[in-house]
């Protein structure tokens, strides 16, 4: 079996891997696509240990197995349903496991892997395999956040900083849901201009910080974006968190400190939520399509993500022997 293996500072090497091996509760997938994640950058830039890769769709390779040739999504937290996180349904939160697919174990960017039954997700009939990660973070993650904020601020004007895949799949979510006018903040052209056919209007950090917005979603995990979006969230507004980092510090201005605002972190989303992200991309089909701009197979996965780093693709997709529908 062929699989990717990030060596450090952008190079990735294809290497011939042990076939994976399905144990207790599991089954192997034959991976279809895996879409590239703006996470991955950071394990593309330092290395990693075992294969990356984590918005998964495929079909299980199990044969005599119930479940043998459906197809599937892969849901990436490794949760007990046992703990009492994941008896209350939030199934991300599981406190007996901490283990992500494509993290802390074998990922997509590969030829198949070995994953927790109950991280399937059964794919229907009418979701293109092309498309269909974007189930998983750009949409999945995006609404899961958007839901939560919903419970203190359910419209009003909404900015979103960064137009990577998770600041895309908000502009989209927050239309579908009622915020509106949306503003976006990029310092790429390409991404501003694509979120403007979104219906998304470019503004600048000066005219954000005037702070009107009932509603900023941080979709960078950068420090200057998480100090605009204190500076830019209205009175009783709320600040969406979806951005990752390894460490931030903010400077407590006195416009700041002198208003009240909810802060809201976010990380993924319940598997409860799946059945309503389907509709979501059903809803909105078209514009999630044109998200996926590039793809290659697993010799070209490293350009690929020389490309994506550059800031020249949206949401690139793998598919590592093109055979996706």
């Amino acid at each position: 079996m062929r699989a990717a293996k990030f060596q450090g500072e952008g190079r990735v090497e294809i290497l011939e891997a042990p076939e994976p091996q399905a144990g207790a509760g599991e089954v192997v997938v034959r991976v279809a696509v895996c879409a590239l994640c703006g996470s991955d950058l950071r394990p593309w830039r330092r290395g990693w240990p075992v294969t990356s890769g984590h918005e998964i769709a495929g079909r299980v390779d199990q044969p005599g197995h119930p479940r043998h040739g459906e197809r599937v999504l892969v849901y990436i937290p490794v949760f007990c349903d046992r703990c009492e996180e994941c008896a209350a349904g939030r199934t991300h939160l599981c406190r007996e496991s901490r283990e992500l697919v494509g993290w802390q174990r074998a990922g997509g960017y590969a030829e198949r892997l070995a994953v927790p039954e109950r991280c399937l997700l059964p794919l229907p009939d009418d979701v293109p395999d092309r498309i269909a990660p974007l189930l998983l973070d750009t949409i999945g993650t995006a609404a899961h956040g958007v839901r939560l904020a919903r419970r203190i601020v359910d419209s009003g004007p909404a900015l979103v900083l960064g137009a990577g895949p998770i600041g895309l799949g908000a502009i989209i979510v927050l239309g579908r849901m009622g915020f509106g006018p949306i503003d976006v903040i990029d310092p790429a052209d390409y991404r501003a201009a694509f979120a403007a056919t979104l219906g998304a209007a470019r503004t600048t950090p000066e005219a954000a910080a005037a702070g009107r917005f009932r509603l900023v979603v941080e979709a960078t995990g950068k420090d200057e974006a998480r100090q605009l979006a204190l500076e830019a969230v209205g009175p009783e507004g709320a600040i969406l968190q979806l951005g990752e980092s390894d460490a931030w510090a903010i400077t407590e201005t006195r416009s700041i400190r002198l208003k009240d605002f909810f802060l809201v972190r976010s990380f993924y989303f319940p598997i409860g939520d799946y059945a309503a992200n389907l509709e979501l991309l059903r809803a909105d089909r078209a514009q999630y399509e044109r998200l996926v701009d590039a793809s290659a197979d697993l010799d070209g996965l490293g350009e690929l993500f020389h490309s994506f780093a550059r800031g020249n693709n949206l949401k690139p997709v793998l598919m590592p022997v093109r055979e996706a529908r």
